[in-house]
């Protein structure tokens, strides 16, 4: 894989360079409210710029229906990122139309331009190869130079991420540079103990991720919605938590596993219920209280990890050297319901373990509640897409930057 330091030495001034970044930053009434990602990719679209490139930063926000939407428009994040770089950046109302050819055109050696979002094209995501390659062939026409620093999607097979690169010379930016080197640390080249820390909504999410932890990981902790699966997989009601019946066979088998390889598999051993799911929008006081995980009340949801297990999983991370964790372990949105998330973080913290925080509701759960993201050893910008390399699984945007 090419290295953008390789690019940089044969020459960019004058060149246009086109990033394929990830911008897919959280809005709120068109304001953002996390901009980690943009922040991200900030290093590799600053030193294009500074080596006189004249530089096209395009990226996907949402999900947008392949048409035109403003509620997923780029202009927010083309904004922030002239904030953050310090200079006007251009920005195109469409992705391939008269905006970004005439965008693109005006732009001077050293300047920076942001083009639509684009998912607002049909064939950024068509199954189609010729549709998804005819879009290609347009975006290729607005650069010479190819840039894949979007690690947030490189396990799509999307027209800006596997097919452009086949049509321009190509390298991997920063980012991506170092999400690779990272991961290979969790994967290639693991200390131990290597502890792991799952949660986020659904089980069925991080099953083939579980499977290969199985025979790489130490400890896996479990945390989260997903956690409710396992927990009447081991026999317990669980009222009427998050509960995904047709995967708890699965569960048995995998629980039966990490038993025969000598892989620790810890469940919550208490949880925050409630009978309401709190409001989110106005954050108001939830009704909540604290039961052992095998006495949840038929009528009530579980919704965070209790103060017992706050201290196991802690005690679990303690003595590690390698931690990665995915997925939140509670609502960490709501105040009531994010102790067990800022306790999972603050063991982490505390650690000496070379730590990883992978995908996006983590990251921006350790910004939520205030944590210093230097504290940690990596924060990853794309938690689909490290969970997908976890796996095994080729990824093709970064096959793509091989090839």
């Amino acid at each position: 894989m090419k290295t953008i330091d390789e690019l940089l030495a044969e020459g960019v001034t004058g060149k246009r360079v086109f990033v394929r970044a990830d911008l897919n930053v959280p809005l709120a009434n068109g304001e953002i409210t996390d901009d980690g990602r943009i922040r991200a990719v900030q290093p590799t679209i600053a030193k294009l710029a500074e080596a006189g490139a004249r530089v096209i930063v395009a990226s996907h926000l949402g999900r947008p229906k392949g048409a035109p939407d403003p509620a997923f428009s780029l202009a927010p994040a083309a904004k922030r990122l002239g904030e953050l770089l310090g200079t006007d950046v251009a920005f195109a109302t469409d992705t391939v139309g008269a905006s970004a050819k005439e965008t693109v055109a005006a732009l001077a050696d050293g300047k920076v331009a942001v083009i639509e979002n684009l998912r607002f094209n049909a064939g950024e995501t068509a199954k189609d190869d010729a549709e998804r390659g005819a879009f290609a062939d347009e975006l290729a026409e607005l650069a010479d130079v190819y840039v894949g620093d979007g690690f947030g999607a490189v396990h799509r097979k999307h027209a800006s991420v596997f097919d452009l690169p086949a049509r321009l010379p190509h390298a991997a930016g920063y980012l991506i540079a170092t999400e690779v080197g990272v991961l290979k640390k969790l994967t290639d080249e693991v200390k131990r103990p290597y502890v792991v820390v799952l949660g986020g909504a659904k089980v069925s999410d991080k099953l083939a991720v579980i499977d290969q932890l199985l025979g790489k990981a130490d400890r896996i902790l479990i945390g989260g919605g997903m956690a409710y699966t396992f927990l009447y997989a081991k026999g317990h009601e669980v009222g009427i938590s998050l509960l995904q019946k047709d995967q708890v066979d699965v569960v048995k088998e995998y629980m039966e596993r990490a038993a025969k390889s000598g892989v620790e598999l810890v469940l919550p051993v208490d949880v925050l219920v409630s009978g309401d799911f709190p409001d989110l929008k106005t954050k108001a006081p939830a009704d909540f209280e604290t039961v052992d995980a095998d006495k949840i009340p038929a009528d009530k949801e579980g919704l965070d990890i209790g103060p017992k297990t706050r201290e196991l999983y802690a005690s679990k991370i303690a003595d590690a050297e390698t931690v990665f964790w995915n997925g939140p372990v509670g609502v960490f949105e709501h105040p009531d319901y994010a102790g067990g998330t800022r306790a999972v973080a603050q063991a982490l913290v505390d650690s000496d373990a070379f730590t990883v925080v992978g995908g996006g509701d983590s990251a921006a759960a350790v910004r939520t509640l205030g944590f210093d993201e230097n504290a940690f050893g990596h924060i990853s910008t794309g938690g689909g897409a490290s969970l997908e390399y976890l796996e095994g699984k080729t990824l093709p945007g970064l096959a793509a930057l091989e090839g």
